[in-house]
């Protein structure tokens, strides 16, 4: 099967975090071939635009008749239209090849900000929501077109359903300014609606969601994905660039389309670094001795992980043997969910810290860890609260937190006492899978010493 093409219509953000940029990166990351009709070329980096450059209408129908007619498109998506002339030859285009379209109605900032002129809000009304397949407004836009004022979820849904007699085939109101403790978007397609949600991240690296998130369910759309199921593939990829946004410039940064992307590209290194740290243990015998009743493991998370199966352990666990430690089994994603929790949730304070190793506890391997010069803290299961224990997996979570906040940084081991049915734990938190395993090499020779 042939690689599917999907084209951009927007403009350009010199920054690289929005506009045809943003999705071009979009298209990469799922795997479709990405072309640009850039209407305008702007000026910007995080703390704002400082000028726009307009194209020539003529220009933009002669870049979308260029790749049509060579290249073909499966899908469109449509950005920053900045003209009531632009929007027109843009419509004239998408009608002329019947476009499947994935309309962004760029026409209020962030900020609330309006973008575009009351005759190129007619214009877009008139000419463009009726070719679109999916209309993605945000809450400000919605009410705009809608005339609905929007302040909860079945606002949401209200304006949706006004707005889709308007023409579009499928309205997606993103409801990222709503006052909610989720990432709540209403999607009316088919006349029924779906709730998508998805969590919210603390993180001002947000620029650019708007555009990722119509060029991704563009993207679904050209590889066959019915309209529910692209939006809802496209929400999720968007969340987790989201969670993995780019800390860069002096303002707010943007999200990361391709966190996906580099996550397959190092899966290969992780795996490799797992491996070697599993012949370093292996090939000392003193191991054995910190080896804990629920045996010993070692993983290491790609960079953007999200979830267990980002993370690769050893499948099996590494258990005790006459002459040291053996891997029950090959290094695997997905293979613990236990080691990988603990770094996931290190990882939530520390995206430094890819990588774990659990030991048995006792006073004088704890001892022994400070003696190599590893940060040492810890946590007592014994002050969890009950809200957090009737919570499935979030124990670690809470107790990295507590943790970090004892020693006013995030360390090189956590070790807590156990519970009623819970093992005490020592565990090394690191940057690789070998920088742990070389520091339990160090902490079982630290106590050979003694």
């Amino acid at each position: 099967m042939s690689i599917r093409k999907v084209l951009s219509i927007a403009g350009s953000d010199s920054g690289g975090g929005a506009g045809i940029q943003a999705d071009l990166k979009t298209f990469a990351a799922l795997g479709v071939h990405g072309m640009t009709a850039i209407t305008a070329i702007t000026a910007q980096n995080t703390l704002g635009v400082t000028a726009i450059q307009g194209i020539e209408p003529s220009i933009i129908r002669a870049q979308i008749d260029a790749v049509v007619t060579d290249i073909g498109v499966d899908a469109v998506k449509t950005g920053m239209l900045h003209s009531a002339e632009v929007i027109d030859a843009v419509a004239e285009k998408i009608e002329e090849y019947d476009l499947p379209a994935v309309v962004d109605p760029v026409m209020v900032s962030t900020s609330g900000a309006e973008l575009l002129k009351p005759e190129a809000k007619t214009t877009l009304v008139d000419r463009l929501l009726p070719l679109a397949t999916v209309l993605t407004p945000n809450v400000h836009e919605a009410e705009i077109l809608s005339g609905v004022e929007i302040r909860s979820l079945e606002d949401a849904k209200h304006a949706a359903e006004r707005i889709a007699a308007l023409g579009p085939k499928a309205v997606l109101v993103k409801g990222g300014h709503l006052a909610l403790d989720k990432a709540v978007d209403v999607l009316y397609s088919g006349g029924g609606f779906t709730v998508l949600e998805a969590p919210l991240h603390d993180t001002v690296n947000t620029h650019g969601t708007g555009c990722s998130l119509s060029s991704a369910i563009a993207a679904q759309m050209a590889k066959g994905d019915g309209i529910v199921e692209a939006v809802t593939k496209a929400k999720m990829f968007v969340n987790r660039g989201i969670k993995h946004g780019l800390d860069i410039g002096e303002g707010p940064g943007s999200l990361n389309p391709m966190a996906d992307l580099y996550n397959e590209a190092e899966r290969y290194t992780v795996i490799e670094n797992v491996r070697r740290a599993v012949a370093i243990v292996e090939t000392h015998p003193g191991m054995r001795e910190l080896v804990a009743e629920c045996q010993m493991n070692i993983g290491m998370a790609l960079s953007y992980a999200s979830g267990p199966m980002d993370v690769a352990a050893v499948d099996g666990r590494l258990t005790r043997h006459m002459d040291g430690v053996r891997a029950a089994g090959c290094p695997r994603f997905g293979a613990s969910r236990h080691i990988a929790s603990t770094i996931l949730a290190v990882m939530e304070f520390d995206k430094r810290k890819q990588a774990a190793l659990n030991l048995k506890y006792s006073e004088e391997i704890v001892e022994s860890c400070k003696e190599v010069g590893l940060k040492v803290s810890y946590y007592d299961r014994r002050e969890e609260p009950e809200d957090i224990k009737r919570m499935e997996g979030m124990t670690t979570r809470w107790g990295a937190g507590e943790a970090v906040n004892r020693a006013g940084e995030t360390p090189d081991v956590i070790y807590h006492l156990g519970d009623w049915g819970k093992e005490p734990m020592v565990v090394l938190v690191g940057e690789s899978a070998t920088q742990v395993a070389e520091w339990a090499v160090r902490v079982m020779g630290r106590l050979g010493d003694g």
